[in-house]
């Protein structure tokens, strides 16, 4: 399986309703829309696939992240703090640095929630 893969185990339709499977209740889209909008940044977007990129249980210091970016420290800290408040990923500090990595269960569910039920049909 490449890294661009996800396998989602032990889900299923009661659990985890797709898209297409039944309308979200207000809790349920409120929880949604703070997930896609910390990911509707591109920095944010791009931060998150490079620590998701690590692999399952994988982390990576703020201090390799930064140089990526043409951004001050503190506003990819920023950023970084908006993907925890999404709940898709945690950190921790070990002395100056704050080391980040995926919360495996809310990429599981968000993925779940996009993925369709129904047949895939081609698109025009």
């Amino acid at each position: 399986m490449s890294k661009q893969e996800l396998e989602v185990i032990g889900q299923d339709a009661a659990c985890c309703p797709g898209l297409s499977a039944a309308p979200l209740d207000e809790d349920q889209a409120a929880d949604l829309a703070k997930v896609f909008k910390a990911l509707g940044d591109p920095v944010r977007l791009r931060l998150m696939s490079m620590i998701a990129s690590r692999g399952e249980g994988g982390e990576v210091c703020v201090c390799e992240l930064t140089p990526a970016f043409d951004l001050s420290q503190p506003t990819i800290s920023h950023h970084l703090k908006l993907l925890r408040q999404a709940g898709l990923i945690d950190c921790e500090r070990r002395g100056t640095w704050v080391y980040y990595w995926v919360l495996p269960a809310v990429l599981n569910k968000l993925a779940a929630f996009l993925t369709s039920t129904q047949p895939a049909e081609a698109t025009a």
